[in-house]
């Protein structure tokens, strides 16, 4: 395959496929699902795909845009059948890659009928795989129901689309309807298949759009699916915070790559719960009551600020690893830390600038995460950049002992690293230059555009931020990326004015994340997170409950002679400030019991940001709402 770039566009050229039979440029593809018995989790669909006799070769998507990883999930597709001119044509799965399938077309036929169901059921492997309907919504992933010509680009793939929607029931997506709507089915512009697998279907018979900062172009729409009535109920005051957004990322990126965005928001506990960015729009499953709860919508308010900042970072400018021509090609995740870190930064600051969280709320979830990747032994081993390079594994991990194996650290120790360039930049321009003018030039690139594709490299990304201000910035990052030294890269507190301290009382997000979570909180003390029961979720590698002989998934019978609660855990961490014995456990650990002590003597400590007096405010700065 070749791929080159001409004024930063990445432009995919005609391909002539030869050994499998098929033509990308011929006839558009025509592609119908039928969404009427998504309620029992089971979609159909019909392709219609243009070939030529002799042996030909379709290909399921297979690495996923957003996913990182070939999570492609076609362990869902079941009746799947080929004809032509009505008579079957047996396919046979290629014995090495199992998303590829050869058959061979008779002469005289020009074109066959591709026929299959997709399983919505969840199977933990994918974003997208499955749990993506109930009774009254679903959410059309368009790659879960199409094959494509073996070798072609996604961008020269043309397909038109259509789908057949339940009785009643209304939709959302960054498709442009064709006009040819019948009955339940809905017609849609022809567009490319990149474009069609970047633009999800929303649809449910409990549906609500919201148009978004109306004076803003293009248009923005906020479409919720939800099981009931109820939970649409969203006010006026988070409808002017989204609006917000709109303007911010406006005054920020002075640009838009996009026709049209709309958020698709499926409120629902019958699916899986997740943000999957598109160019145009946003996948964002949350739970029943994300919008009418105050506590769940600070808890997930970095959500939609976050997919959407992908619109500029990571769908217009993609690291050149992740800019492949088709779903076929292997990702490289080594550009991660600014695809996802730089969207972490970004997306939790206009969290605030739009009013979703106050700055003491981002200030106070700012400390947990600083704390977190400040006691995170894994960093002496795997350094970030390994993160990134390994992610389509680590999506798949997690849980116990994470703190020692790392996973994906690019997130939240990538806004570390963004918020120190940030505060670098305003440090050495004395306040005249901050990371707004980078993300600006870098992803303002063109001006507006449509949704297209421009890479970048390290190099660029270095050239991007010495045009703001000149600086060491490829030995910076090198160092943030490449080091195996265990303190977190906390110099954006630094630089901010602030630092990183522990107190003896949760901050007010620590306290709303435990009791959301139904966890208690003794990481920056014993090294244990327990759940309310006394389970042990995870222990601090090489921590001190960890030396004691603590281990994931053990109870805590008693504390010093007491029947486990989180309070009469707390009172002991307390107690053992002023008491010299170690505080003594029964633990139960498959069915056997033991008598464990930690000599621990600090009381209870929760991280916390503390203003360095004398020094300049330069994340209050940050988190202003920027003017137009």
């Amino acid at each position: 395959m070749v791929r080159r770039m001409i004024g930063w566009r990445f432009h995919f050229g005609l391909v002539v496929l030869t050994g499998c039979g098929l033509a990308a440029a011929q006839a558009p593809v025509t592609l119908t699902v039928d969404l009427r018995d998504a309620p029992k989790k089971i979609l159909h669909a019909k392709e219609e795909i243009a070939v030529v006799p002799g042996a030909n070769t379709l290909v399921y998507p297979k690495w996923i845009p957003g996913e990182h990883m070939p999570s492609g999930p076609i362990d869902g597709l079941a009746g799947f059948f080929i004809t032509a001119n009505g008579m079957p044509v047996k396919w046979e799965r290629d014995p090495i890659d199992m998303f590829a399938f050869h058959f061979n077309v008779p002469s005289g036929v020009s074109s066959v009928e591709v026929s299959m169901d997709f399983l919505a059921t969840p199977n933990g492997g994918s974003f997208t795989a499955g749990g993506s309907t109930s009774a009254n919504l679903a959410m059309l992933s368009w790659n879960t129901l199409v094959l494509y010509p073996q070798g072609a680009r996604s961008a020269d793939v043309m397909v038109t689309p259509s789908v057949m929607l339940p009785a009643g029931w209304r939709y959302g997506t960054a498709l442009e309807p064709s006009g040819t709507a019948a009955g339940e089915s809905i017609g849609f512009k022809t567009v490319s298949l990149e474009q069609l697998i970047d633009s999800p279907v929303l649809t449910g018979r409990f549906f609500r759009e919201v148009p978004l900062a109306p004076e803003v172009t293009p248009k923005h729409f906020l479409d919720m699916a939800a099981d009931g009535p109820e939970d649409l109920g969203l006010s006026q005051e988070h409808i002017d915070q989204f609006s917000a957004l709109v303007r911010q990322t406006g005054f920020l990126f002075r640009s838009r790559h996009y026709n049209s965005y709309h958020f698709l928001v499926t409120l629902s506990d019958q699916v899986l719960h997740f943000g999957l960015e598109h160019h145009q729009s946003s996948d964002d499953r949350v739970e029943p009551t994300e919008f009418i709860s105050d506590d769940k919508f600070i808890l997930d308010g970095l959500l939609l600020p976050h997919e959407f900042t992908h619109s500029w970072n990571g769908k217009y400018r993609r690291p050149i690893g992740l800019a492949t021509p088709n779903y076929q090609d292997p990702m490289i995740g080594d550009g991660l830390w600014v695809y996802e870190g730089l969207t972490e930064y970004l997306g939790d600051v206009l969290a605030v600038r739009c009013g979703i969280w106050t700055p003491q709320q981002y200030r106070d979830r700012l400390a947990g995460v600083a704390a977190v990747y400040n006691h995170r032994p894994g960093r002496t081993w795997r350094d970030l950049q390994d993160t990134a390079r390994m992610a389509q594994i680590l999506y798949n991990t997690g849980g116990p002992f994470d703190n020692w194996r790392r996973g994906t650290d690019f997130y939240d120790e990538g806004e570390l690293i963004w918020l120190d360039v940030d505060t670098i930049i305003r440090k050495l321009s004395n306040g005249k230059k901050s990371l707004n003018d980078f993300t600006a030039a870098f992803h303002g690139l063109n001006g507006n555009t449509g949704p297209i594709v421009v890479p970048y490299t390290f190099e660029d990304v270095v050239a991007g931020l010495n045009g703001v201000v000149p600086n060491d910035w490829a030995g910076f990052l090198r160092f943030r990326l490449d080091t195996n030294r265990a303190e977190a890269p906390l110099g954006g507190l630094e630089n901010g004015g602030w630092r990183l301290v522990y107190k003896d009382k949760p901050n007010a997000w620590s306290a709303l994340e435990e009791e959301e979570a139904g966890t208690v909180d003794f990481w920056y003390s014993l090294g244990l997170h327990v759940g309310p029961q006394g389970t042990i979720g995870d222990v601090l590698h090489d921590g001190i409950a960890d030396k004691a002989g603590f281990g994931p998934g053990m109870k805590i019978v008693a504390v010093n002679g007491r029947a486990f609660d989180p309070e009469v855990l707390s009172a002991a961490v307390r107690d053992a400030k002023t008491a010299p014995e170690p505080i003594e456990f029964i633990v139960e650990n498959t069915g056997f019991y033991k008598v464990l002590k930690v000599d621990y003597h600090e009381g209870e400590r929760y991280p916390v940001l503390e203003r360095v007096s004398g020094t300049p405010d330069r994340l209050d700065d940050i988190l202003k709402p920027m003017a137009k």
